[in-house]
């Protein structure tokens, strides 16, 4: 393919977006970004089996009503790795936001400069350092690395990301090879634009490269041996993304992770792999606070957060929805569903009797025994 033969119109309305729930806020995306970029951004594994998982895992586990709590205008922020945020939720790292909105990561990184919480900026980025931290202005920012085959390269990532800023290293382990994203191999998708942050170690910018292409050109064979390196190097907290097993969460720590991020990869990575949030518990009993979790993996709610902290998470990271809205308009609109989902959990708080963050991570889940047909 000539790459001088990609066109890519993404939107690039600025404005603020009304948010009645996230969900509507995918078909609202669909109508404005181009086709195949919007099905990069929604899709999933096979037939969406574990997409679908995602979502019906939260109906396992209910919220309690409680009442005459002494709860008023309940206090959403909360801190973690030092870091003071709104609330506890930060911005999952995502590749090519560019295919969303013109101003791609920038854009992104401006709305959670101006909500107040973490930008995770992913080496799969389709704007430069450079760009994303003038959004972020001064904002706090943690790296997600895809590792080179060369370890020299991974070296030079890091270094790059510590001088921009980067306060932690998020290393993704579980996508040594792409997952069998239908949609994207039936839209024979490729990226129409580059990733310069990782394109020292492509076969190219990554501009006409599928997914495919792209992961072939990264590490395959990760070891605990890499998460130690990382550390070593790096200097900073290393938190292992993709856990979805107990004992994964054991060997990272081990390892000198910092952290652990419960992921399945927004159902993009194995098939019929569990809903996330079902994995969540044992692992967070296996953790023992020995470290702080993040989760992430279909979160769309405000009691999807509480649920989670509920459950043994520390913060939760969103994804999909920050897009949409990113795509419906700009950063305002990014800022717009960050602002929602702190409401949502705002009225959950209160509904639950929760004034604080810690209480929330204090409630006691009714095991739906009805799973999602109740």
């Amino acid at each position: 393919m000539n790459n001088n033969d990609i066109e890519y119109n993404a939107p690039s309305e600025i404005k603020y977006i009304d948010v009645v729930n996230t969900y509507d806020l995918e078909e609202e995306a669909s109508k404005v970004v181009p086709h195949g970029g919007f099905n990069y951004i929604a899709g999933a594994s096979g037939d969406e089996w574990t997409k679908r998982a995602n979502d019906r895992a939260w109906k396992h586990k209910l919220l309690y009503p409680r009442l005459a709590q002494d709860v008023e205008a309940p206090d959403t922020s909360t801190e973690i790795l030092g870091h003071k945020i709104k609330a506890p939720f930060i911005m999952a790292p995502i590749a090519a936001h560019g295919l969303a909105h013109a101003t791609k990561e920038a854009g992104t990184a401006r709305a959670v400069s101006e909500f107040g919480t973490i930008m995770s900026i992913s080496a799969y980025s389709g704007a430069t350092f450079e760009e994303i931290s003038e959004g972020l202005n001064g904002g706090p920012r943690w790296f997600q690395i895809y590792m080179a085959k060369d370890d020299q390269q991974n070296r030079d990532i890091l270094d790059e990301a510590k001088s921009d800023g980067a306060t932690a290293i998020i290393l993704t382990a579980d996508s040594t090879v792409s997952g069998n994203r239908d949609r994207d191999v039936k839209n024979k998708f490729v990226y129409p634009f580059g990733m310069p942050i990782v394109q020292r170690y492509l076969r190219g910018t990554a501009e006409g490269m599928s997914l495919n292409n792209i992961y072939g050109s990264s590490k395959q064979k990760i070891s605990p041996r890499d998460i130690e390196e990382i550390a070593a190097h790096s200097g900073l907290p290393v938190f292992v993304k993709g856990i979805q097993h107990p004992e994964d969460a054991d060997m990272a720590i081990k390892a000198g992770a910092s952290g652990i991020w419960v992921s399945n990869h927004g159902a993009r990575q194995l098939y019929e792999a569990p809903g996330s949030f079902d994995t969540l518990p044992a692992i967070a009993e296996r953790v023992n606070k020995r470290v702080p979790i993040v989760f992430d993996s279909g979160v769309r709610r405000g009691e999807h957060v509480a649920k989670a902290l509920a459950s043994g998470a520390d913060v939760v990271a969103l994804g999909r929805p920050v897009l949409f809205g990113l795509a419906l308009g700009g950063w305002q609109g990014a800022y717009s569903v960050l602002d929602y989902f702190q409401k949502d959990l705002t009225r959950v708080m209160q509904l639950t009797g929760s004034q604080n963050v810690e209480d929330l991570k204090g409630l006691d889940l009714f095991d739906n025994p009805h799973g999602y047909e109740y």
